[in-house]
C-alpha cells in the first residue's frame, strides 16, 4: 500500500522522467556534498516555508522597481509612484490586492545612505497610512492617521547597519532589517469623485536621500546590482533560484541561522546558484516532494492557524520581527494569505472560502447573503470593506458593474431593511435593480472573500484582540 509520501514521490519522479532524458549531478552539487535523500526532502520542506515570503517579496520588488517591462513596474528605487485609481483585475503582481485605497509606492535602496520619507498635512477625516515592510516581510514601522496623526513630518528610514545619531528635523527613525524595504502608502478614497482630492494628498508625499534633506554632499553611490530576473508567476518553477537571489539582501540573524545553514547544504544561499536541472533524478524528486509538503503545511496553517468565527478565519497575521519570533510557518501563511498586509492594530483581515455551515463558497452553484444587524456594522475608527476575489487566483473579479468590493463609504446609497439591518448580496448575477446597490458580484466559480477593518476600534465592541473580540463578523448564508 502506497503512503501519501510514496504517491507524491512517484508523481514527482514521473513528471521529471517525462521531461528529462538525462540528468547528471553538477560537480558543485555532487552526491558526496549533498545530504541523503530524506534529509534533502526535509531541508526543502523547511526551506520552502522559511523562504516563501522572501521569494514573494523579491519577485514583487522585481516587477515593481527593477524590470521596466514587467507590466507592473511602478518606479525605480527611491522614487515615489502614486496610482490615481484603486486596484482592478488588471493588477496581478500582488494577490488579494486592496481596492479601497489608491496606493503610493516608494521602494527604497538604503545601501548608500538612509532615505527621508515626508508626509503633508492630511485632513482629519481622511485615513492614510505609510506601512514600512522589509525583505523579511516584517512591518517595521508606521506613519499615518493612527500611528503619528495628521500633521506633516519628516521621517528617516535606515538600513540594518546605520549607526549615526538622529539628524535634526527628523520626527522618528525607522530601521529596516534589509537594504531594500518598501514604503507602501494607502490614502482613503471616499467615492469616485474624490480622486482629485486624493491626488492632491499624494502629491505631498516625498522621498529624499538624507544628504539632500540635510543639504550635504551625497556619499558615493552604491554599486549597481544585476538582479536575477523574477516574476510572481515564476515562483513555483524557480523557487530555490529566487531564494538564492533574495537571500543576498537578507542579512542572517540568530533567528534564521539554523535554517540557513541547512539550506546551504543543498546549495541555497547568498552567492550560491541552485541548479535544479543538475541534480540527480532522485534528489529532484525529494526536493519537489519537500516543497509540496511545505506548501501543504502553509495551507494547513491558513485554514487552521486562526480562529474560525461564523466561517471566517480571524487572527493576527502580520507584524515585526518580534511578532513572528522565528515562526516561519505563520510568516509564510501570512504572505500566502495576503502579501504586504498590515498589523492588527492598523487593519484586521477576516477571510473565508466557506459559508457559515463550512460549505465551500461557489458562485457557479449558489447565491449568498451577509447581513449586518442594526448597530452591528464592523467597529472601526477609519472604514471597513468586504472584497470579492476569485477563489483560485485570489485576484479581483471582472464583472459587468466594475464593483470589486462594498465598503462603508457606500452605505448612504445602500438599501437598509426596516429593522435597520444591511444585507449584502453575494452572487454572479444581479439580484435586481432594487437590490443592486447592495450587490457584490461573484465569479462563476470558487469564491474567496476578505473583510478589511481599517484602524479597528480598540474598545468594545471590537474585533480586537484578534480572535477574542466582542464583535464577530456575521456568517455567510446560502440562499439557493
Amino acid at each position: 500500500m502506497l503512503t501519501k509520501r510514496d504517491l507524491l514521490r512517484s508523481a514527482a519522479v514521473a513528471v521529471i522522467t517525462a521531461s528529462l532524458v538525462k540528468s547528471v549531478p553538477a560537480s558543485a552539487q555532487s552526491k558526496a556534498e549533498w545530504p541523503n535523500l530524506f534529509e534533502a526532502k526535509d531541508i526543502a520542506e523547511e526551506g520552502f516555508i522559511y523562504g516563501l515570503p522572501l521569494v514573494m517579496y523579491y519577485a514583487v520588488m522585481q516587477e515593481f522597481a527593477v524590470d521596466k517591462n514587467s507590466g507592473q513596474f511602478k518606479a525605480p528605487f527611491n522614487e515615489i509612484h502614486s496610482l490615481h485609481h484603486v486596484a482592478t483585475p488588471e493588477d496581478t503582481a500582488v494577490i488579494t490586492p486592496n481596492s479601497d485605497t489608491p496606493y503610493s509606492f516608494i521602494w527604497l535602496d538604503l545601501r548608500a545612505e538612509p532615505m527621508v520619507v515626508s508626509v503633508p498635512t492630511i485632513e482629519r477625516d481622511r485615513y492614510y497610512a505609510v506601512q514600512m515592510i522589509d525583505g523579511n516581510t516584517y512591518n517595521f514601522g508606521y506613519i499615518g492617521t493612527r500611528a503619528t496623526g495628521t500633521e506633516p513630518g519628516d521621517y528617516l528610514v535606515v538600513g540594518p547597519d546605520w549607526k549615526s545619531e538622529t539628524p535634526p528635523g527628523i520626527k522618528k527613525v525607522f530601521r529596516s532589517t534589509t537594504p531594500f524595504p518598501l514604503a507602501l502608502i494607502r490614502t482613503q478614497l471616499f467615492n469616485p469623485g474624490d480622486i482629485s482630492n486624493v491626488e492632491k494628498v499624494q502629491a505631498g508625499y516625498k522621498a529624499r536621500p538624507l544628504s539632500t534633506f540635510l543639504k550635504l554632499p551625497a556619499p558615493p553611490a552604491a554599486p549597481k546590482i544585476d538582479f536575477l530576473p523574477a516574476t510572481t508567476a515564476g515562483i513555483k518553477d524557480n523557487f530555490f533560484q529566487y531564494l538564492d537571489a533574495a537571500l543576498q539582501f537578507v542579512p542572517e540573524t540568530s533567528r534564521d541561522k539554523a535554517i540557513r545553514a541547512k539550506l546551504a547544504r543543498i546549495g541555497v544561499g547568498p552567492g550560491k546558484t541552485f541548479v535544479f536541472k543538475d541534480l540527480s533524478l532522485e534528489h529532484k524528486a525529494e526536493i519537489l516532494v519537500g516543497m509540496k509538503q511545505g506548501d501543504n503545511k502553509v495551507d494547513k496553517w491558513l485554514t487552521g492557524g486562526n480562529k474560525n468565527i461564523n466561517g471566517w478565519n480571524v487572527g493576527s497575521f502580520f507584524g515585526d520581527e518580534a511578532f513572528y519570533n522565528g515562526d516561519w510557518t505563520m510568516r509564510a501563511g501570512s504572505a500566502k494569505g495576503g502579501l504586504l498586509g498590515n498589523d492588527a492594530v492598523e487593519a484586521m483581515y477576516p477571510y473565508t472560502r466557506t459559508d457559515a455551515t463550512g460549505e465551500p463558497l461557489d458562485g457557479s452553484k449558489h447565491k449568498y447573503t451577509i447581513t449586518f444587524p442594526a448597530g452591528q456594522l464592523p467597529p472601526v475608527n477609519a472604514f471597513w470593506s468586504v472584497t470579492m476575489y476569485d477563489g483560485k487566483s485570489q485576484l479581483l473579479v471582472k464583472n459587468p458593474i466594475n464593483r470589486y468590493l462594498i465598503n462603508s463609504p457606500m452605505l448612504p446609497a445602500m438599501k437598509k431593511e426596516a429593522d435597520g439591518s444591511v444585507t449584502l448580496y453575494i452572487q454572479k448575477d444581479s439580484p435586481g435593480a432594487d437590490k443592486e446597490a447592495n450587490w457584490l458580484p461573484a465569479p462563476d466559480d470558487k469564491i474567496y472573500l476578505v473583510m478589511r477593518l481599517y484602524w479597528p476600534k480598540p474598545t468594545a465592541p471590537s474585533i480586537l484582540p484578534p480572535g477574542e473580540g466582542t464583535w464577530q463578523p456575521p456568517g455567510i448564508t446560502r440562499v439557493s
